[in-house]
């Protein structure tokens, strides 16, 4: 299993900032319910995914893919590249939409 965070970048905030907006990494089920757990997506970062350019997927795919979870496990840019690419996409389609992302997980 590989936990990684949020890109690095992406919304052009420190991590500590992004901890701190809105519907930041909340649960909407109890914890005590137990896994899978689901946590939602801050306005920001879809807005920044929304917006994001090719360009700007890029860079933060090639900082991302540097980080020691991915590289240890072999997950190169361009992998990281498509997955941004997917989640822009689906924060556009949310956006257009008037809906909510989230993330789900199970350990």
């Amino acid at each position: 299993m590989a936990v990684v965070v949020r890109p690095p970048g992406i919304t052009g905030r420190p991590s500590r900032r992004g901890r701190r907006a809105t519907r930041s990494g909340q649960l909407p089920a109890e914890p005590e319910d137990g896994p899978p757990f689901v946590v939602s997506l801050t306005d920001t970062l879809i807005d920044a995914l929304a917006r994001a350019s090719q360009g700007d997927l890029v860079r933060c795919a090639e900082q991302w893919s540097t980080t020691d979870e991915l590289r240890q496990i072999g997950i190169r840019v361009e992998a990281t590249t498509d997955v941004l690419a997917a989640l822009a996409g689906l924060a556009q389609r949310a956006q257009t939409s008037d809906q909510r992302l989230y993330c789900w997980w199970a350990l």
